[in-house]
């Protein structure tokens, strides 16, 4: 079964994004693991606004939204749009049903990118396998928290780790 992986940039004291949905703390000076992770996936698991924030990005640069990404499988979940662009996926029905169906198929893992509620979702199903995060030294004090409240513990067990000499902390766990 292919592995469902979240892997993103998160502060020091827990934030994915700013107040007003900003990202600019994000380091971009180097690729910080992408590129070996890129080899390891060809599907990316996205909700709606982070979808929509990748395609204004893409829109902006040359149509790459992440410098480097390869072209992927994108799952879109979401129960608002009606229509995404072609070649990405729509799932707007039973989305945990359709993400359990989607790991069993054939193929390398699945990146679970975002947003904050669709990881959610998936984490409280028992479908994320690992964690991948990019700890970046600041403190943003306020913004979108990744980890909301979970109805139990969850034991992680530490896969890799690397310090960055910018700060950057690169840390993956496996869900126990």
């Amino acid at each position: 079964m292919r592995k469902l992986i979240l892997g993103l940039a998160i502060t020091l004291d827990g934030y994915i994004e700013g107040p007003n949905g900003e990202y600019d703390w994000c380091f971009t000076d180097q690729d910080y693991g992408l590129n070996e992770f890129f080899e390891r996936i060809d599907a990316i698991f996205i909700g709606r606004k982070s979808y929509e924030m990748m395609q204004k990005q893409s829109d902006s640069s040359n149509g790459e939204a992440i410098p480097g990404m390869p072209a992927l499988t994108e799952y879109v979940f979401s129960k608002t749009l009606t229509s995404v662009k072609e070649g990405a996926v729509l799932i707007s029905g039973d989305s945990m049903a359709e993400a359990r169906r989607i790991k069993n198929l054939p193929g390398k893992d699945i990146w679970l990118f975002g947003g904050a509620s669709l990881y959610d979702a998936l984490m409280k199903e028992g479908l994320v396998d690992e964690l991948w995060m990019s700890v970046h030294p600041i403190l943003l004090g306020t913004g979108k928290r990744l980890f909301q409240e979970q109805s139990s513990r969850r034991q992680l067990t530490l896969l890799d780790s690397k310090i960055y000499e910018t700060g950057l902390v690169s840390v993956r766990y496996t869900i126990v």
